[in-house]
């Protein structure tokens, strides 16, 4: 492998590893938001209780799964 490709190659994965952490902080930042949210709201007459807490938990999940789904669905049908 010449010079040139390794630089190339580091640049790809470095510049992979920092759009990652990046998209890793906004996550964080959404989710302290979000919790902040669900703990200001009433579920059952309870404020910011252990059930709002799964309730957000379970609804993350199930976005996460859907958009993970949906993505790689995405990504299958332009590899054809």
């Amino acid at each position: 492998m010449n010079n040139k490709k390794l630089r190339i190659e580091l640049l790809e994965k470095m510049s992979a590893l920092i759009i990652s952490g990046l998209g890793l902080v906004a996550a964080l930042a959404w989710n302290e938001a979000i919790q902040g949210f669900f703990s200001q709201i009433q579920i059952f007459g309870v404020k910011g209780s252990l059930l709002a807490k799964f309730f957000y938990a379970v609804l993350i999940t199930i976005i996460v799964v859907s958009a993970t789904y949906y993505l790689s669905k995405s990504v299958e049908k332009l590899k054809e």
